[in-house]
């Protein structure tokens, strides 16, 4: 998304139901934040943009580190950061 678009102010929720065909329009150039009582309650973006975000969050992994096999926990404990950060490297040293 092109982030040097002016961006929409919020439009209230009664606002935004009145006037929906507005919105939606408005919504093709960028997200409409849309407000209940003074605060964002939401946005309303277009279809294609919402599937590309659903698309993206499916292929995001999360996973507990408890769960790395050894091997892969020694190789992440013996590596180190460039020497610009020796001062973080301290960090993981054992004590």
């Amino acid at each position: 998304m092109d982030t040097d678009m002016p961006k929409t102010p919020a439009v209230p929720a009664a606002e935004f139901t009145r006037n929906f065909g507005r919105y939606r329009m408005l919504a093709q150039k960028g997200a409409v934040p849309v407000s209940s009582h003074g605060h964002i309650t939401g946005y309303f973006v277009p279809a294609d943009e919402y599937e590309e975000f659903e698309r993206f969050r499916a292929q995001r992994h999360s996973f507990a580190t408890v769960d790395l096999a050894e091997g892969k926990v020694r190789a992440v404990a013996a590596t180190r950061m460039d020497s610009r950060h020796d001062h973080l490297n301290a960090m993981l040293d054992p004590k």
